[in-house]
């Protein structure tokens, strides 16, 4: 019997041998506890570790990196690529065409050395073409000019772009330390609730007070960790948003930027400058010299058209020669076109009053968003003063309500209403503080100065 257990057991172990060898193989090992054929667990994902980074460093990545600004930088490089095209138009065209053709009958006139050829049976010939536009009332030139002037609305709109990420950049970053800073906060929270529960479990093992009290601690213990729990999604948000602004995918660790703009000028400089700085505005006054050109370019169809062509040809047929040049001008006159460049001068005008129109609206809009952004800056500013003098007060009041209710000379109740205070206030201060500094992102946006002052040396 023992001699057959044996031999039952020599094929599974020559099989889990085979396995071995398969498992060596293939580069993966073999253990020992695992049965043959059996894949052995997959190695954890280890996630990129934080990368700690600062607000120069950020504006760097996101000029760099972000594809939106790449594509408004694409975009200006097409627009200058469709100039050289219609600078194509304005240029000489050369050219050389030719054919062969096998004719079922041959035609010539004439013998010996005055025999002319007119239809040869096996019939080619080759030309090479010069044509020049020489003038076309000035229209080609209108259009070059407008795509000239399209360059300049290309690079309005990459500076606009430019001008948005650079906010998106600045105010982000600022949304993740203050979201640090109200995790802090929230923290704080809710160690004071954890004091204020061992304290209510002191006294009501002591016997000095209900379960009410120990009840309504750990309750307010789990507010605390509420508001925990929500600072910590407001700051994976910011840095969420963060990431995208940097086109990164690793955590982000960013510290405290300190002061990150110069002082602001008054609102008087300010709206002095903003026509001549934003981006908008710079578009449509474009926009308006686009129009005008277009007017006149409308107005040049009624003009005649004058073209030089030339040509040097040679073909088997000798009638009348087998080789010949030719230069022409050619003019043309247009007399009646059925009122049909009187109604594209009559739309192109109307274009160019709505332009005219849009740039008003431009400038008065982005004066506007310079006053808006100031009173925004203003009532921020007044906020986070009450607030810190809210906190001021809010500590002294906790700190008193906590020394007489350790003398339980105040019920529970006192002390947590001076808590909440105390923990509402602390939250003002670190939400009034990102309030004010996306307050003062804004004006410096508004004006169109935000990419001179915001990027500082080390990043231009």
């Amino acid at each position: 019997m023992i001699r057959r257990a044996l031999f039952q057991l020599a094929p599974r172990r020559a099989l889990a041998s085979v396995f071995a060898l398969l498992a060596i193989a293939w580069g993966a090992p073999a253990a020992a506890d695992d049965p043959p054929g059996v894949s052995p667990a997959p190695a954890p994902a280890v996630s990129p570790a934080p990368r700690p980074i600062t607000l120069p460093e950020a504006l760097r990545q996101a000029l760099a990196a972000n594809p939106t600004l790449g594509s408004a930088e694409i975009e200006a490089t097409a627009v200058k690529g469709q100039v050289r095209a219609l600078l194509g138009s304005v240029l000489p065209k050369i050219g050389v065409s030719g054919n062969y053709v096998i004719n079922s009958e041959e035609a010539s006139f004439g013998s010996g050395s005055d025999k002319r050829v007119v239809l040869p049976g096996r019939d080619w010939s080759y030309r090479l073409t010069l044509s020049q536009p020489i003038y076309a009332g000035n229209r080609e030139r209108r259009a070059l000019e407008q795509a000239r002037l399209g360059i300049d609305t290309a690079h309005a709109n990459e500076a606009s772009v430019r001008d948005r990420l650079l906010l998106a950049v600045a105010a982000d970053y600022l949304a993740v330390v203050r979201a640090d800073e109200l995790i802090a906060v929230e923290n704080q929270s809710v160690a004071l609730a954890s004091a204020r529960r061992e304290q209510a479990q002191t006294f009501f093992d002591a016997g000095e007070t209900t379960r009410v009290d120990l009840l309504r601690a750990e309750a307010d213990i789990k507010g605390a960790e509420r508001q925990l729990a929500r600072a910590r999604q407001e700051r994976a948000l910011a840095e969420s948003r963060l990431r995208d602004d940097l086109a990164l995918d690793q955590p982000l660790v960013p510290s405290e930027p300190g002061r990150i703009l110069p002082e602001r000028p008054t609102e008087a400089e300010l709206l002095a400058q903003v026509e001549a700085s934003r981006p908008e505005v710079a578009r449509a006054a474009t926009a308006v010299e686009i129009a005008r050109l277009e007017v006149r370019k409308q107005k040049g169809a009624v003009l005649p058209v004058l073209t030089a062509d030339g040509a040097w040809l040679m073909q088997r047929s000798s009638f009348p020669l087998d080789q010949y040049g030719f230069f022409a001008l050619r003019l043309t006159v247009p007399i009646y076109q059925g009122g049909e460049v009187k109604a594209k001068v009559a739309v192109a005008n109307e274009r160019l009053h709505q332009a005219e129109l849009d740039l008003e609206a431009a400038r008065r809009t982005v004066r506007e968003e310079v006053r808006r952004a100031i009173a925004d800056l203003a009532a921020a500013d007044a906020e986070l003063a009450l607030a810190k003098e809210q906190k001021t007060a809010a500590e002294a009041e906790y700190q008193q309500a906590d020394e007489l209710y350790r003398a339980q000379e105040l019920t529970a109740l006192d002390a947590r209403v001076a808590e909440t205070g105390l923990a509402e206030a602390r939250r003002a201060v670190a939400t009034g503080e990102l309030d004010r500094d996306l307050a003062e992102l804004q004006v410096w946006a508004a004006a169109g100065l935000l990419a001179k002052n915001l990027s500082m040396e080390d990043v231009r």
